[in-house]
C-alpha cells in the first residue's frame, strides 16, 4: 500500500487541518474496517443525504444517534430481555455497535427516523447567512450629486 506524507500540507497551510485529519485517516492502512452493520449514504439533494442502517432486531430505544465534535455517532446495544432462548439457528445479529460518521462543517443532522428494521438520519447542509455570497449593488451617480460634490465650501 502506498504511503503518503502529508507533513508538506501541514506547513504550507493554515486552517485547513480538518482536511488534513480526514486525508490521514482514510488513508490509513486500517484493514479491521468494521462492516457491521450494513448501511447506505444516498443523496437526496445538492445539500441533502439519508443515511440508512441496517438494525433488525433492534427497538427505538436501544439505539442512540449524537452528534458530537463534528462527527455523527450511531451506536446500539441490545436491552437484557431477560429470557432464556435457545437458538437452533441465530442469524439476526444483535451484538452491540457503533459507527462514526465525520460530517462537514455546516452539515447537521434534521432527524432519525425507525421503521421496518432501518434507521434513517437525514442530514442537510446549511451554511450561516455570513458565509452565503451576497451581491453588493453598484450604484450609479447622477451628475447633480457629483456636483454637489464638488461645489463643496473649503475652509
Amino acid at each position: 500500500m502506498r504511503n503518503f506524507d502529508l507533513a508538506p500540507l501541514y506547513r504550507a497551510t493554515v486552517g485547513f487541518d480538518q482536511i488534513a485529519d480526514v486525508m490521514d485517516r482514510v488513508l490509513t492502512a486500517d484493514t479491521a474496517q468494521p462492516t457491521y452493520p450494513p448501511y447506505n449514504i444516498e443523496k437526496m439533494d445538492d445539500d441533502a443525504w439519508r443515511i440508512s442502517i441496517a438494525v433488525a432486531g433492534f427497538a427505538e430505544d436501544d439505539l442512540s444517534v449524537e452528534l458530537r465534535e463534528g462527527a455523527l455517532i450511531v451506536s446500539a446495544r441490545k436491552a437484557d430481555d431477560g429470557e432464556a432462548r435457545t437458538y437452533l439457528h441465530r442469524g439476526i445479529a444483535t451484538r452491540a455497535f457503533e459507527r462514526r460518521f465525520q460530517l462537514a462543517d455546516h452539515v447537521r443532522a434534521l432527524n432519525a427516523t425507525h421503521a421496518d428494521g432501518m434507521l434513517h438520519i437525514d442530514l442537510v447542509r446549511e451554511v450561516p447567512e455570513a458565509l452565503k455570497p451576497r451581491r453588493i449593488a453598484i450604484e450609479r451617480r447622477s451628475d447633480s450629486a457629483r456636483d454637489a460634490e464638488n461645489a463643496k465650501p473649503v475652509n
